[in-house]
C-alpha cells in the first residue's frame, strides 16, 4: 500500500459535477492498494498518517497531528500510484491491485480511520474523480507500508 499525504487547508472531490467529499483543513490522501494488501497492512497505514506530526504548534513547529488539530481526512482512490515506468512512456499499471480487493481495502482503510474518531470524506473508487485543495506548506509525504509494516 502506498499513499501520498498532502497537509491541506481545504479540499474537495468532485464526480460527475457532484462534491462526493470536502473537508476543511486536514489531511488529503492518495491510496494505492495492491493485491498483497491486508487488514493488517491497512490498520499500520492507518495508524502511522494519523499520528503524523505535520501540524504546526503554537512555536510554529510541524509538532501536531492532524488529531491535534481536530482535522479532517479526504481519502481518494489512486491506482497510479504503482505505475511502472521502466519500459517506453506509457505506464503499466498491471502493480496495482485487482479492483475488487483494491475497493476493499480502500473501504477499509477509510473505515478503520472513522472507527479512530476522524471525519473522513472520500472519492468514489475507480471514478473519473476532479480534485481541488490547496496544500499547506506545501506539506507531501509518501507513505509505503514496506516502510511502516515490520
Amino acid at each position: 500500500m502506498k499513499a501520498v499525504v498532502q497537509r491541506v487547508r481545504d479540499a474537495s472531490v468532485t464526480v460527475d459535477s457532484k462534491v462526493t467529499g470536502s473537508i476543511k483543513a486536514g489531511l488529503l490522501i492518495y491510496l494505492g492498494v495492491v493485491d498483497s494488501d491486508d487488514e493488517r497492512i491497512c490498520r499500520k497505514m492507518a495508524e502511522k498518517i494519523s499520528k503524523l506530526r505535520i501540524f504546526r504548534d503554537a512555536d510554529d513547529k510541524m509538532n501536531l497531528s492532524v488529531s491535534d488539530i481536530n482535522g479532517q481526512i479526504l481519502v481518494v482512490s489512486q491506482f497510479t500510484l504503482y505505475a511502472n515506468l521502466k519500459k517506453g512512456n506509457r505506464p503499466s499499471f498491471d502493480g496495482a491491485g485487482k479492483p475488487e480487493h483494491a475497493n476493499k481495502m480502500y473501504e477499509l482503510f477509510m473505515s478503520i480511520l472513522s472507527e479512530m474518531g476522524f471525519d473522513v470524506q472520500h472519492g468514489q473508487f475507480g471514478a473519473h474523480m476532479h480534485v481541488c485543495y490547496e496544500n499547506d506548506g506545501p506539506i507531501t509525504l509518501v507513505v509505503d507500508s514496506d516502510e511502516v509494516v515490520s
